[in-house]
C-alpha cells in the first residue's frame, strides 16, 4: 500500500490510465472482429467499410501507446491482405 501522497496520486493515475488503455484496446477489438466477421461472411462492401474505420483505430491505439507501432502495422497489413484475397 502506498504510503506517501505522491504515491498515492501516482497509484490514483495509473488507475485511470489503465481504464483509458484498456477501453482503447477494447474498441480496436470491436473494429478487427466487425472486419474478421465481414471477412468471413463473404462481403467485399462491407468488410471494406469495416476495413476502413478499423485501420484509423488501430493507428490511433499505436500512437497512444496502447499496442506498439509494429504489431499495429502487422495487423493492418494482414487484414489488407485478406481483403484483397476476398476481392480476387
Amino acid at each position: 500500500m502506498a504510503n506517501t501522497s505522491s504515491a498515492k496520486k501516482a497509484t490514483r493515475k495509473i488507475a485511470a490510465r489503465t481504464a483509458v488503455n484498456k477501453n482503447r484496446r477494447s474498441r480496436v477489438r470491436t473494429y478487427i472482429r466487425q472486419v474478421e466477421e465481414a471477412l468471413a461472411s463473404g462481403d467485399k462492401a462491407k468488410a471494406e467499410a469495416a476495413f476502413n474505420a478499423a485501420q484509423p483505430e488501430l493507428m490511433r491505439a499505436a500512437s497512444k501507446g496502447v499496442v506498439h507501432k509494429n504489431t499495429a502495422s502487422r495487423k493492418v497489413s494482414r487484414l489488407a491482405q485478406r481483403l484483397k484475397a476476398l476481392s480476387a
